[in-house]
């Protein structure tokens, strides 16, 4: 039986140490945040939110929020134990060092992660229940409250998002949040049930500088059931 040389032992010796290294690294990046499934097809949302869209914004956009959050909060294992809405809720007690970092990435991690599950394929149409109910009380019908949210869709200059939120009470109301803001961050803090993202990644490819036509089809996409289990929790 031949002998190994030195350079053989060396090589498997390395390769020994990679493959301990493995599990470490895999170990380490699931103390992190990490992309979330979509619930659907990219193409599942079409005709009102095309597939190359969804691909680019989930894949590319919402992946860059995650993997910029964890650099952020690499080493800070007590942060990065926390739900990304307790971090969110305690924004200004993360570090300085790295807060307006944790702002952009985390509250563009958690914006996404909301609005791909608030829509679904052959969804739209009005809520029932006591969503409806509170909607109505809050706006006068659903129609002016999709005026409102629209209305705060296009006015929001440059890039942001446009909620439906409710406070602590349970009380509803719409408002818009610049760039990767969340209502989250807002003291008190309130409770986002829908947002629609109006950054131009989020519909430029196919409404290019439509921004109304693109918040009118979005309106198709809502899952109002989703929606209304959030409101369910809000003010508990």
């Amino acid at each position: 039986m031949r002998t190994p040389d030195r350079r053989e032992v060396l090589r498997a010796a390395l390769a020994g140490g990679a493959a301990l290294a493995i599990p470490a690294a895999l170990k380490a990046q699931e103390a992190g945040f990490a992309l979330p499934k979509l619930p659907y097809a990219f193409d599942a949302l079409e005709p009102h939110i095309d597939a190359a869209t969804m691909e680019i914004h989930w894949g590319r956009h919402h992946k860059a929020y995650v993997d910029n959050l964890n650099k952020a909060l690499a080493g800070k294992d007590d942060w990065l134990k926390k739900p990304i809405t307790a971090i969110l809720k305690s924004i200004n007690d993360v570090p300085a060092t790295i807060r307006q970092a944790v702002i952009n990435n985390g509250g563009g991690h958690h914006n996404h992660t909301l609005f791909w599950e608030s829509m679904a394929p052959k969804a739209g149409g009005e809520p029932a229940g006591p969503l409806a109910k509170a909607i109505d009380s809050a706006f006068g019908s659903f129609a002016k409250f999709q005026e409102k949210l629209t209305a705060a869709g296009l006015t929001r200059f440059g890039s942001g998002w446009a909620w439906l939120v409710a406070d602590d009470q349970g009380k509803l109301d719409v408002i818009s949040t610049a760039n990767q803001d969340s209502p989250l961050m807002m003291t008190p803090a309130l409770t986002p049930l829908v947002g629609v993202d109006v950054w131009e990644h989020a519909y430029y490819l196919k409404y290019q500088n439509k921004r109304v036509d693109y918040l009118a089809a979005w309106f198709k996409t809502v899952d109002w059931k989703v929606v209304a289990e959030r409101h369910a929790k809000a003010g508990k």
